[in-house]
């Protein structure tokens, strides 16, 4: 699972080939959302002011329902614009771009640089799983984002 984490890092086209296609790396997909929240959470949790629950617990339990939320709008987005994945494959192909996440374990500078290092594979990563352009792949990302900026904030609205 390392050495598929780091090609994904690596932007390693193949892989996200390979993990599209293969319904077994959906569990090692989430292994990956699981342990890069668990990281990101820990090096949260060493700035000051912040609570373990919050930074620990709460990073992973909103990880993992972003992860499948996520997953789910750039596929809607995706197919929208002429992509040909299904959910599956963006769970597995996003939760593999996920791995540069895993540098939030150094607080601030790791959190600012595995978040930039993991929009640029989750790119890679749509473009992958959808089967079409890397502007295409951009697009989708943009218009997700904000579809998932408003529905949260609607749903935070709510409750």
């Amino acid at each position: 699972m390392l050495q598929r984490m780091i090609r994904a890092a690596r932007l390693d086209v193949d892989l996200y080939e390979s993990v599209e296609h293969d319904r077994g790396y959906t569990g090692e997909a989430f292994t990956i959302v699981v342990v890069t929240a668990l990281l990101w959470g820990i090096g949260q949790w060493a700035l000051p002011n912040t609570s373990f629950w919050g930074s620990v617990v709460g990073g992973l339990i909103g990880a993992v329902v972003g992860w499948v939320i996520w997953a789910i709008i750039t596929n809607i987005v995706g197919r929208q614009l002429g992509g040909t994945s299904d959910t599956g494959e963006m769970l597995r192909v996003l939760g593999y771009a996920s791995s540069p996440m895993a540098l939030g374990i150094i607080p601030a500078v790791g959190h600012f640089v595995g978040g930039i290092w993991a929009l640029v594979a989750a790119v890679v990563a749509v473009r992958q799983g959808q089967d079409f352009s890397t502007g295409k792949a951009v697009a989708t990302i943009l218009i997700g984002w904000i579809v998932y900026i408003v529905a949260r904030g609607i749903l935070g609205w709510i409750f």
